[in-house]
């Protein structure tokens, strides 16, 4: 972090002289007297927000390029998928516990109802093909758009309806942690 700060004063200074910029206009751009100005450049003042924003605002630069912030890493997120039969399913949570999310892909093998129930709670999204949910004596087909939750200790089964693959998201927590979706009706802000 003391490297970090100790590099924004050379680079406030590099950046207002490539602009041609005095400290004396810079301060009047700013509302920043001359004297701290000078102090931040010369590293005898630590930079803080409400000297770097107007700074900042004044050169029209992001606040990472006058504190030297480091490039951001590859945002890309190294997925395993695992691999049953025709069926495909993708871990995407990082941390144990907690909720966890998966992306799976059903192939039409997964098709024969073999109900089970755990501990848990559950919330499936249809992305792609139909669903077959079989919940205790219920028995339906969900559609590209439909979600699903419900308490994993009620006998369950889900999988293609054998017709043709089906892709899904699925969020699965334990016991009590209840998944919600919450959007505001249209038109609202």
């Amino acid at each position: 972090m003391e490297e970090v700060l100790a590099a924004v004063g050379p680079r406030l200074k590099s950046i207002r002289r490539q602009r041609q910029c005095t400290l004396a206009a810079l301060s009047e751009a700013t509302g920043i007297s001359v004297s701290t100005l000078s102090r931040l450049e010369s590293g005898q003042r630590k930079p803080s927000l409400e000297l770097l924003l107007p700074i900042a605002h004044a050169h029209q630069v992001p606040l990472d390029e006058l504190v030297g912030a480091p490039p951001v890493g590859d945002p890309r997120v190294r997925l395993k998928p695992v691999r049953r039969g025709d069926s495909t399913m993708v871990p995407l949570s990082q941390q144990p516990g907690g909720v966890q999310a998966f992306k799976m892909v059903m192939g039409t093998s997964r098709s024969r109802p073999e109900l089970r129930t755990h501990e848990g709670y559950e919330w499936l999204y249809v992305l792609g093909g139909r669903l077959r949910l079989v919940l205790a004596e219920h028995d339906i087909v969900l559609q590209v758009g439909e979600a699903a939750e419900f308490d994993t200790r009620v006998p369950h089964w889900f999988g293609s309806t054998g017709e043709a693959p089906v892709e899904i998201l699925s969020l699965f927590g334990p016991q009590g942690e209840r998944m919600h979706v919450r959007a505001k009706p249209s038109g609202q802000a």
